[in-house]
């Protein structure tokens, strides 16, 4: 028996050693789940003698020494249950130890997955919470689209009342306009607008700007003028080298329509033709409050030396097509026009110009304005270079648009009479540039003024009614170009 007990022992201790330092085929496995296949087998042959077939094994329970009963002979393994922990035989102090440490390594392991149940049972219990708030908001979600989709938004039956004024932006979205509209009580609900304006392929060609569209109109033909076209207002086109004021023509008395022209006609609305009136805009520009017009800080100076109100603001609007809104008063009307036209103006380079022609942003702006006057586009670099040539060597510049200026009948020649009134405008009378701009120059007018051609050309002239123009460095070859221009007739007067 004694033997039996010692290979007892041995394979206990093998068994620890293949629990402490499992084989790989096993890593990870509790000795007490594996298989009952891959156990070793007990060798049968020695514990049949005693009529029992129990492998004792340790566990946590430990047998107190003190008291275990003393064997009388031989000791006797009694039964055990399998997973039960036979008691030591005296005198294995060394046994004792190693079953004590074992048995408090296998309680630590046994509380730490323990832990890791409770935990696991936990996040369970969070994913389980969490995809139920999700379940139910998304049924809710798909429950508020079902009821919506029966639900038409609000608009409008209509007809249309009083027009409104609303504005398109550059890059708006339908979502965008459809705002506008609602706050302007256009329709009834963006929603409404919205969805009509999708059913419409015509959405995508409207332009920015701003359009007249009766009020409380139904969503659908609220979309229907706007992309029709016929509510565009507001629009107004400059030509290059207008004038704020209207003139009229020496040879048919016609109308020259000025820029407060255009803006009159531009900003009537409705079938009744509610204009802002020309009267109206004269007044405005006159007006001392230079912030409330929208003249830019380095124009200030500039229009405030002008000795008639009347036309500060000249050259202040540039050429070119232009938005405002036709509702708004005549100051902010102007505002907008000449808000509009600075930036365009400062986008060329203007305010670093001077750095090439030792001219001020305001006076580049005059010098443009007379070369919109008196070149065609193909030659605006070399009139450029003319006015700076004459300006450095203090010689006057003598151009007949500068006379034609303050006249309120015009035509290209001018008589003796003419250039010798003294003016502000007036470069026959007087040496530099005139008090204002005399027009609005275009963009590639004041291009040319800021980055002039290079030469020594002091003189020019239009020698043809189809306006060629030449050019000279000496007043001799220009007296011979003046005879050319004289003998086609361009230069007779009709005064």
């Amino acid at each position: 028996m004694t033997d039996r007990w010692a290979r007892a022992e041995e394979r206990y201790r093998a068994r620890e050693a293949d629990r402490r330092y499992p084989r790989r085929d096993d890593w990870g496995l509790d000795a007490r789940a594996v298989r009952p296949d891959d156990r070793e087998a007990p060798d049968r042959g020695e514990w049949d003698e005693d009529g029992t077939d129990v492998i004792p094994r340790y566990e946590d329970e430990v047998v107190d020494e003190t008291t275990a009963p003393e064997p009388e002979s031989e000791p006797v393994a009694p039964p055990q249950r399998i997973g039960r922990r036979p008691a030591p035989e005296r005198g294995r102090g060394a046994s004792s130890g190693r079953t004590k440490a074992s048995s408090r390594a296998k309680s630590r392991i046994a509380s730490r997955k323990a832990a890791e149940r409770k935990k696991r049972r936990r996040n369970m219990w969070v994913i389980a919470a969490v995809f139920a708030v999700l379940v139910v908001s998304a049924g809710g979600f798909a429950g508020y689209k079902l009821m919506s989709g029966f639900t038409p938004a609000e608009d409008f039956a209509g007809p249309p009342g009083p027009l409104a004024v609303v504005q398109v932006h550059s890059g708006d979205t339908a979502t965008e306009i459809a705002v506008s509209m609602k706050d302007k009580g256009i329709v009834a609900s963006s929603a409404a607008f919205y969805e009509a304006a999708v059913r419409n392929s015509a959405m995508s060609g409207v332009q920015p700007g701003f359009y007249a569209i009766g009020e409380r109109s139904p969503a659908a033909d609220a979309v229907a003028a706007l992309v029709g076209g016929q509510s565009r207002v507001g629009k107004v086109v400059v030509s290059e080298g207008r004038l704020l004021h209207d003139k009229h023509d020496v040879g048919t008395g016609g109308r020259y329509d000025g820029i407060y022209r255009k803006i009159e006609e531009a900003s009537c609305l409705g079938p009744e033709r509610k204009c802002v009136r020309y009267e109206d805009l004269d007044a405005a520009g006159a007006s001392l409050d230079l912030a409330a017009l929208g003249v830019p800080e380095w124009a200030t100076q500039g229009v405030r030396d002008c000795p008639e109100r009347a036309r500060q603001l000249e050259g202040l609007i540039a050429a070119g097509t232009w938005d405002f809104d036709p509702s708004a008063t005549p100051t902010q009307i102007l505002r907008q026009l000449i808000t509009s036209s600075v930036r365009a103006y400062e986008a060329t380079g203007l305010l670093q110009s001077g750095a090439r022609t030792e001219l001020t942003p305001y006076e580049t702006l005059v010098a443009a304005s007379l070369v919109e006057r008196e070149a065609k586009p193909e030659d605006m670099g070399k009139v450029a270079r003319v006015i700076l040539n004459r300006l450095e060597i203090g010689q006057m510049l003598q151009f007949d648009s500068t006379v034609n200026y303050t006249l309120d009948t015009t035509e290209v020649a001018t008589t003796d009479a003419d250039r010798a009134r003294k003016t502000a405008w007036n470069t026959y009378a007087m040496e530099g540039l005139p008090r204002t701009p005399i027009s609005a120059p275009s963009v590639a007018a004041l291009s040319a003024m800021e980055n002039p051609e290079p030469g020594a050309w002091l003189y020019f002239v239009t020698v043809d009614k189809q306006g060629t123009t030449k050019f000279a460095d000496s007043y001799q070859e220009h007296l011979r170009l003046v005879t050319q221009a004289q003998n086609s007739g361009i230069l007779d007067s009709g005064r």
